[in-house]
């Protein structure tokens, strides 16, 4: 059956404060969900205070001169509402998902905290020490920390290498000062997008904000400078676990790129789900590893390709042997017809029910014209990811194994074991 004409259109404006707004009705539901996007994220951070935009998204929830942290929850649990937040490398969002009936609220609460954050003192310090808490909770879990170590030597000596949640130094050292300083810099409507989907109409949204708008004027986006230094191939920290914990990354496309599409198709393939390459040779039919699976992430001039396993220590050297020899497979080979079809129709099922809810829907239109300039209808991404053959994977493999790339390992090893490992693997991806 045809996807033509499921969906209503939508509607982008930009509003007298230079607010982006893009609305998408969905008149099935009764909810709407609004996000406000700003540009800036954690690479937009000078290193004395790497973590700004992070601890932004915890204390612009923390209230404004005129309503408490407390007070903003209790009106959101009142009507049965949700509210949060998180940062990216590259963007920060906030939103509010409620009943359509109580919009003016969310409206309310998302504006006075995006215009008028109180940004106290004492707001700071408490944060401060959730964060750093945090920043231990992330170092403790090995999981997390191969995965940040991959784009640290992915993108050495550059901020899309870093952690969004900053250091332990950075943060213990941002001031009220750095906070609203940032602040003041990049959360401007030139920076900013507004997106609404759900229960709601596009003129009566685009006058409440108007309404409600009290912010400074002005702003744009960031300037960025692109990765220049080479990838470090090998980093292997040493932790007393029981598990090896590995992440290769590879170099990929930026969201720019054409061959993005191609890529969603490949990273299926190879391990984006149950029926991938990795996934049944190396869980499957071997047993060497309870999880793996591949993830791209796309930038502004950069990207990334990543396979990340937990594995016995004994059977390090066969995974990566596996994972290394399905990088090469695929760029002397491409994936086959049918790799081809399940990816299709997977990446399809994936867009069609995220549709579903208005939450989905509110960051696919919003991201889409905070980071591309344009909400792509589902109809239109739809029938690029229907566009991509066998040719466009296999070009886009072998651009893959000419690109830097990076083995990250935490674990009970020295750097020395995987030397051989490490050059092993260079044959087949660097």
């Amino acid at each position: 059956m045809s996807d033509g004409g499921a969906f209503p259109p939508i509607r982008t404006e930009t509003l007298s404060s230079g607010l982006r707004l893009v609305t998408e009705s969905m008149a099935e539901v009764r909810s709407v969900t609004v996000g406000f996007w700003v540009g800036s994220g954690s690479r937009d951070e000078p290193d004395a205070i790497a973590g700004a935009s992070h601890f932004l998204e915890h204390l612009l929830f923390k209230g404004t001169e005129t309503r408490s942290a407390a007070s903003i929850a209790e009106a959101l649990d009142e009507v049965g509402g949700d509210c949060n937040a998180y940062t990216t490398k590259e963007y920060t969002a906030f939103y509010v998902r409620l009943l359509s009936e109580h919009l003016p609220l969310g409206l309310d609460i998302l504006s006075e905290i995006m215009w008028a954050p109180a940004l106290r003192p004492a707001d700071l310090d408490a944060e401060r020490t959730v964060i750093l808490d945090e920043i231990l909770m992330h170092a403790d879990e090995p999981g997390d920390l191969v995965v940040e170590r991959c784009f640290g030597a992915l993108f050495p000596d550059h901020p899309l290498g870093r952690d969004a949640l900053g250091t332990a130094e950075s943060v213990g050292d941002i001031t009220v000062a750095d906070v609203r300083g940032f602040f003041e810099h990049h959360y401007r409507p030139g920076n900013m997008v507004v997106s609404v989907a759900g229960d709601c109409d596009h003129d009566d949204v685009a006058r409440a904000i108007e309404e409600r708008f009290t912010g400074q004027s002005g702003g744009g986006t960031p300037e960025r400078s692109a990765p220049a230094q080479p990838a470090e191939p090998l980093v292997v920290l040493h932790r007393p676990t029981e598990q090896a914990h590995l992440t290769l990354g590879v170099r990929s496309v930026s969201r720019f790129d054409d061959d993005r599409w191609a890529l969603s198709v490949l990273n299926h393939a190879l391990g984006g789900g149950m029926s991938s390459r990795l996934f049944q040779k190396v869980r499957e039919q071997r047993g060497l590893a309870y999880s793996i699976g591949s993830e791209r992430q796309a930038y502004e001039d950069a990207g990334s390709l990543c396979v990340v396993v937990g594995t016995a220590p004994e059977y390090v050297d066969e995974v990566l042997g596996i994972v290394s020899g399905e990088l090469g497979l695929l760029a002397t080979e491409g994936v086959t017809e049918r790799e081809l079809a399940v990816a299709k129709g997977n990446l399809r099922a994936e867009m069609l029910l995220a549709c579903e809810d208005s939450g989905a829907r509110m960051s696919r239109i919003g991201a889409g014209l905070l980071l591309h300039g344009e909400a792509k209808p589902v109809d239109e991404i739809l029938a690029r990811i229907e566009a991509v053959d066998l040719d466009g994977v296999h070009r886009v493999a072998r651009r893959l194994v000419e690109e830097p790339h990076a083995l990250a390992v935490v674990g009970p090893f020295d750097p020395d074991t995987f030397d051989g490992a490490a050059l092993g693997l260079a044959g087949h991806v660097a």
